[in-house]
């Protein structure tokens, strides 16, 4: 507009170059501090020839036995560290499940057997309000015993369901990474609300028969971030038994989960849970360091349990008719704040350049000292990460945590697009994700990934990757078929 002022970019600009500034003064102090140090004493040495040098060296009087101890004292010391630092975790590769076009739920499937199925008008619309606004697309999958009406939740459906995104996930990782199933030493399985006799963890070694000194472990009632919680085990089990193999498998059977009722706390889950699986494979051998695509860097767990509102915000229980589903409280959201509160004010100080935590300290001591109402100083992220993976929850979470964060459209597009195409796959959401920056080309060796997820309990678990390598786009993965569409636009309401 003609006679319109202009915007100060010049100033912006110096600030922009002020913080810049900033961070590499503070993110560099010492090596600034120790060169002019090391050029001193370079000057030093050279004003003072040669000869005087030869005559410092012979007035420290140094003997044999004393180089000698020295000597020993420095490779006893090496041989201390190297035996008893951590080992380092990699991640060799991964797989997804990809649901066959069979099981697609689009919009007008899923209305209308909720028409057909419900006779409570109001819950009709009710779901049809949800989703409407929940950020998913036409191509997310439900199992073949929801496409009966009603719903066949059967004993023998959930385990073909089991079956069908288990087994595909792990033979796509066998093909990819050429693993011999007999070299698996540790096998972890987390599904929260399938928790058959004998266990998912047993019917995968049954299927593959794997060794049978393999440590097996079956994780349930964990919520949607024990997908972490079982790489965090994997983790600790590997730091115990050295030269191993871990397989992780992560899950949410929805069969057995159908809530025929019409309470809506509980209605949310059929909107916005669908099928989905991840197979991932860790190692500690040094061989795997050369062929890996991660290195686990932390991993970082959160629990309000303590809580009574956190205890039952996310709670399985039976309503008034006897229906049986999982209630989600209306109070979730800012459980789950409070939740990532604490798991940042744990991971950021490992993470976080000095420059960011130094901010933060400074405006913490002054909101204390000198005046409560200072804003808080919410610490760049973005320094420390290139990549952000977030569980796909619902479009409300990821809102939030784009929000609080202070993240870009396109550090939240993995988790957006992951929720558009596959729905919440509860723990696997992190893996789609994953797969979503590597199907755009977008992972580069040195790259650090944040996958944050949350779960029943309450529970915030974060997990830091750093990239070994160049990921090429797989040619085979869950987005294969689709990446050229995507990002989509995705309205905050869709017309049904």
């Amino acid at each position: 507009m003609p006679g319109a002022p202009l915007p100060e970019f010049s100033s912006s600009v110096k600030l922009k170059y002020v913080k810049l500034g900033y961070q590499y003064l503070v993110n560099n102090f010492v090596t600034l501090l120790l060169i002019p140090v090391m050029a001193a004493v370079y000057l030093e040495l050279a004003r003072m020839g040669s000869d005087e040098i030869m005559g410092l060296w012979r007035s420290l009087h140094l003997h044999l036995i004393h180089i000698l101890c020295s000597f020993f004292v420095i490779v006893f010391a090496a041989t201390v560290y190297l035996t008893s630092r951590p080992q380092p975790v990699y991640l060799v590769d991964y797989a997804c499940f990809r649901p066959p076009g069979t099981c697609r739920v689009p919009f007008s499937t899923f209305m209308e057997h909720t028409r057909l199925i419900s006779s409570d008008e109001k819950s009709v619309r009710f779901q049809m309000r949800i989703l409407e606004r929940s950020g998913l697309g036409e191509e997310t999958s439900l199992p073949p015993a929801n496409h009966y009406i009603p719903p066949r939740p059967t004993m023998e459906a959930s385990r073909a369901e089991a079956q069908l995104v288990i087994f595909s996930a792990i033979d796509d990782l066998v093909r990819k990474t050429g693993l011999r199933l007999k070299d698996i030493d540790i096998l972890v399985v987390n599904c929260s609300l399938f928790s058959p006799t004998p266990s998912l963890s047993a019917m995968i070694i049954n299927k593959y028969k794997l060794r049978g000194n393999v440590r097996s472990f079956n994780l349930s009632g964990m919520g949607c971030s024990a997908g972490l919680i079982s790489v965090d085990l994997a983790r600790d089990l590997l730091q115990v038994h050295r030269r191993s193999n871990a397989l992780v498998v992560s899950t949410e059977i929805i069969t057995p989960n159908f809530y025929a009722g019409n309470q809506r706390s509980m209605l949310l889950p059929n909107c916005l849970f669908r099928m989905g699986a991840a197979a991932i494979l860790l190692s500690n051998r040094r061989r795997d360091a050369r062929r890996a695509k991660y290195r686990l860097v932390h991993a970082v767990r959160t629990h309000k349990g303590a809580d009574d509102r956190a205890y039952r915000c996310v709670y399985q229980e039976e309503d008034a008719e006897g229906h049986s589903g999982i209630s989600l409280s209306k109070d979730l959201m800012a459980i789950a704040g409070e939740a990532l509160k604490s798991n940042i004010t744990t991971i950021g100080p490992l993470v976080l350049p000095m420059s960011e935590q130094l901010l933060f300290f400074l405006t913490l001591v002054g909101r204390k000292l000198i005046n409560p109402k200072w804003k808080p100083y919410i610490p760049d992220f973005k320094l420390a990460f290139e990549h952000f993976c977030i569980h796909a929850g619902g479009r409300a979470v990821i809102d939030e945590l784009q929000k609080n964060l202070e993240l870009s459209a396109e550090h939240v597009e993995a988790s957006r697009m992951t929720l558009h195409r596959f729905g919440n796959t509860s723990s696997s959401s992190l893996w789609y994700e994953l797969n979503y920056i590597e199907s755009k080309g977008r992972m580069r060796r040195g790259d650090r990934v944040w996958q944050i997820g949350f779960g029943s309990g309450f529970k915030c678990n974060s997990a830091v990757w750093k990239c070994l390598r160049a990921v090429k786009p797989p040619v085979d993965g869950p987005w294969s078929d689709c990446i050229d569409r995507y990002p989509v636009d995705i309205p905050e309401v869709v017309s049904l």
